[in-house]
């Protein structure tokens, strides 16, 4: 198969046949993936999951990133095909890489199934806070997943992000509860005042990072929920 790294732009426009084949080639290269994908998804659980989790070990020690990018996000649409404590272990220890996309698909797989089954994710959630170490680009991921799911257990595990170490996860976590919106958000709030600990927040459309307490993220997010609950009492 012709590299199309090693064609020419150029050459594409001044060659109409050679688009031709590059789109069948293109096909015939998605066609082979959906059937190997499929293959693969049928095999016996456990079986799938032993191979998955070494692809993934080995994806995350690969030197060349765009590979081991592409490797992480092949393993998450898979997982995405099963259910149960692994399944989920194994999506958030791929939102813990360190590549954008693959962080995009674990977490894109992880919500569709917290949709189907939010106890299975959850819990692995609460493993997460407790096996992952500071840092790890999961735990500032893992709040804004939650946010999006229609739970009342999800108060109680944004509640165990706040507590956390990470000052990452904690100011993710603040940037939830206002996303949510509800007023109980604000007495996890309060436990924040005076947070001395710092992170680094961008404004939107703005490229340079700025320098802001936690302390002060959460009496900016106290405020607005206290803002959005006497709203809320004079309609």
């Amino acid at each position: 198969m012709r590299s199309f790294q090693a064609i020419d732009s150029s050459f594409f426009v001044q060659n109409r046949e050679a688009i031709d084949r590059s789109l069948a080639e293109l096909f015939d290269a998605e066609r082979n993936v959906r059937r190997l994908h499929d293959a693969l998804a049928a095999l016996p659980q456990p079986q799938l999951l032993d191979a998955l989790a070494d692809a993934l070990t080995a994806a995350t020690k690969e030197a060349n990133e765009d590979e081991s990018s592409l490797r992480l996000v092949r393993v998450a649409a898979l997982l995405g095909e099963h259910e149960g404590p692994r399944v989920v272990d194994l999506l958030i220890d791929i939102l813990a890489s360190e590549h954008p996309e693959a962080r995009k698909a674990a977490g894109d797989e992880l919500s569709e199934l917290a949709f189907e089954r939010f106890k299975d994710v959850a819990s692995g959630v609460e493993r997460a806070l407790k096996r992952l170490p500071v840092g790890s680009p999961a735990l500032p991921e893992l709040p804004y997943l939650l946010a999006e799911l229609p739970e009342p257990g999800v108060m109680k595990l944004l509640a165990m992000f706040i507590a956390h170490r990470d000052p990452e996860a904690v100011a993710a976590s603040i940037e939830a509860l206002v996303e949510i919106g509800d007023p109980a958000g604000a007495r996890l709030l309060a436990a924040l005042a005076g947070d001395e600990r710092t992170v680094e927040l961008a404004e939107e459309g703005d490229d340079a990072a700025s320098e802001v307490t936690i302390g002060e993220l959460a009496a900016e997010a106290l405020e607005l929920l206290q803002e959005g609950e006497e709203d809320e009492g004079e309609e």
